[in-house]
């Protein structure tokens, strides 16, 4: 049984900073894209980084320089690391793991990340 459990979401003020980490079992970790999306109310999902197998990271052009995706496949986790959050980044934060050579996708239940003084 696959399992993607996200943690480390919160409430935090503007500029601050929170660590969201997703722990994977039942997959063959180190061969999996990880990524990050996240959804505001209302809105759709939208990629925030991912991660390749290889370790090529890309991100979503209103987080970068802020955020930092990384992967530890001996913990099978991978992290996202968000720093000088805005309100804007308000949201569920949803991790995936993808496996396009398979046409397989995997989500996570999600972490709610809120900015505000």
């Amino acid at each position: 049984q696959v399992q993607l459990v996200e943690s480390g979401g919160g409430l935090v003020q503007p500029g601050g900073s929170l660590r969201l980490s997703c722990a994977a079992s039942g997959i063959i970790f180190r061969l999996y894209t990880m990524g990050w999306y996240r959804q505001a109310p209302g809105q759709q999902r939208d990629l925030v980084a991912h991660i390749t197998a290889g370790g090529v990271t890309n991100y979503a052009d209103s987080v970068k320089g802020r955020f930092t995706i990384s992967r530890d496949n001996v913990k099978n986790t991978v992290y996202l690391q968000m720093n000088d959050l805005k309100p804007e980044d308000t949201a569920v934060y949803y991790c995936n793991a993808a496996r396009l050579i398979s046409n397989i996708n995997y989500w996570g239940q999600g972490t709610q990340v809120t900015v505000s003084s």
